[in-house]
């Protein structure tokens, strides 16, 4: 009797944990974000948030046309310290949202010939732009599980293995720990 007791609680923590997970988070976000402004009523100022960044993307996709856009990108470029901040951060945001999207070859590197252990990643750069044409290394960046670093591998195409699935359910897989499921398996539980 205790073990089924035990096996419905724990059946009940797996369908509330990852609802109640995303509830709490979206609540502290907009609350986070509320508290910037003094609105009567929660998530306006989140709204208001929404609203602006797109308003700028908007704006931005006919700005970045005129000269004085350009202008202030290649003095931004050029200042010392802000250079660095200022370009990998637009880099970074460009990998993930941008029209030229830098994680969307996951493959399976061999790090070490004599090994058969392999590590998911996705290919960054293979035109070698950083390392110059003689080169025959490609870029693979490898995510951390559970944070938002990650390390860069150069390696020889005898050693990536490009897999043929969803960019985003590898990446999940991978800060997941292994863990997560993919969308397909997600499409089948929910048909069942």
């Amino acid at each position: 009797m205790f073990k089924k007791f035990a096996s419905y609680f724990f059946q009940g923590l797996l369908y509330i944990s990852p609802i109640g997970a995303t509830v709490y988070v979206l609540y502290k976000t907009f609350d986070y974000i509320d508290s910037f402004f003094e609105f009567p009523y929660p998530g306006v100022g989140f709204a208001i948030i929404i609203i602006g960044i797109t308003g700028i993307g908007l704006l931005g996709n006919y700005l970045i046309q005129l000269p004085l856009f350009n202008y202030f990108d290649r003095k931004l470029k050029k200042a010392p310290l802000v250079k660095l901040i200022y370009t990998s951060v637009k880099d970074l945001m460009k990998a993930f949202v941008g029209k030229k999207r830098s994680f969307n070859k996951p493959v399976l590197l061999k790090v070490y010939d004599n090994s058969d252990i392999k590590r998911l990643g996705f290919i960054t750069d293979e035109s070698k732009s950083m390392l110059g044409n003689e080169s025959n290394l490609i870029t693979v960046y490898i995510p951390h599980s559970f944070a938002i670093s990650g390390q860069l591998f150069l390696a020889p195409p005898k050693n990536i293995e490009v897999l043929d699935h969803n960019s985003a359910d590898v990446m999940k897989y991978i800060v997941a720990g292994g863990v997560a499921s993919s969308s397909e398996e997600n499409i089948e539980n929910d048909n069942n």
